[in-house]
């Protein structure tokens, strides 16, 4: 996967990084989503849940062309997001 970081249009949070980023989405219990909301619909942008190497869960809105990912915004995960993100990969290991 191909990420496109040509002038992020948002200010890293904290201590998370471009590594972190890119392996949230290597996560292979990650979460896509699409939203449902028309807001998001005109430009065909997702959400991504995943967990980095170092154990920091990353939010993430994200568009892709099909190669190359750009990154809306990102930050750690929300407590709710980590309720989720845990209740989908219980779910997930269960089968």
């Amino acid at each position: 996967m191909e990420f496109d970081w040509n002038n992020p249009p948002f200010a890293f949070e904290g201590s998370l990084t471009v590594r972190d980023i890119e392996e949230s989405f290597e996560d292979p219990f990650a979460v896509r989503l699409l939203p449902d909301s028309p807001r998001f619909a005109v430009q065909s942008r997702y959400f991504n849940l995943g967990r980095a190497a170092s154990g920091v869960g990353v939010f993430s809105v994200y568009r892709t062309n099909g190669r190359q990912v750009r990154v809306i915004c990102a930050r750690a995960f929300s407590e709710a997001e980590e309720y989720f993100y845990q209740r989908r990969l219980k779910l997930t290991l269960e089968g």
